[in-house]
């Protein structure tokens, strides 16, 4: 049996929130009233993508559709920090189109600069190492495994960590 304690770092969506928080925005975009009259006002979750596409004729009621996404996100408890929106682009027939695509694991830029950013604090005989999507956290003493933890909630980058396989 090993000594050392460790945990791992990765970052994750709840697909099926996603899933809810699209519906919802679905059913709220069809009874608004500054939606009555658009000819297309759609939200597509595209599941095995990870990608929420929202399409309609008018940029503002893009920009209104996204901010609707936004809340019932944010309302089912999904990290806003986890979503990629992209650019707004027009499509043919006076129709607009967002592409939001979902964080689903760290990419290897990140898990560098959480590996960076652990080793610069200097922790007293803790070592991370990048695992694939995920960093390992590896310490003797689960104390200062916990105040890694503290450190890494206080710092920010660019997707939600989430700490898991505590041992």
């Amino acid at each position: 049996m090993s000594k050392d304690a460790s945990f791992d770092i990765t970052t994750s969506v709840d697909l099926q929130e996603v899933d809810n928080a699209v519906n919802q925005a679905a059913k709220e975009i069809a009874q608004r009233y500054d939606f009555k009259d658009a000819k297309l006002a759609t939200v597509e979750f595209k599941r095995a993508e990870g990608i929420v596409k929202l399409s309609t004729d008018t940029d503002m009621r893009l920009r209104a559709m996204w901010d609707i996404l936004q809340g019932k996100l944010i309302k089912r408890g999904v990290p806003v920090k986890n979503l990629d929106a992209g650019e707004p682009t027009p499509g043919g027939g006076d129709t607009w189109h967002r592409d939001i695509t979902l964080k689903q694991a760290l990419d290897g830029e990140t898990c560098k600069k959480v590996v960076a950013a652990i080793k610069a604090q200097k922790f007293k005989k803790v070592q991370a190492s990048i695992q694939g999507d995920t960093v390992r956290v590896v310490s003797p003493s689960r104390d200062e495994l916990q105040t890694v933890m503290a450190f890494l909630r206080g710092e920010d980058f660019g997707v939600q960590l989430s700490f898991g396989n505590y041992r």
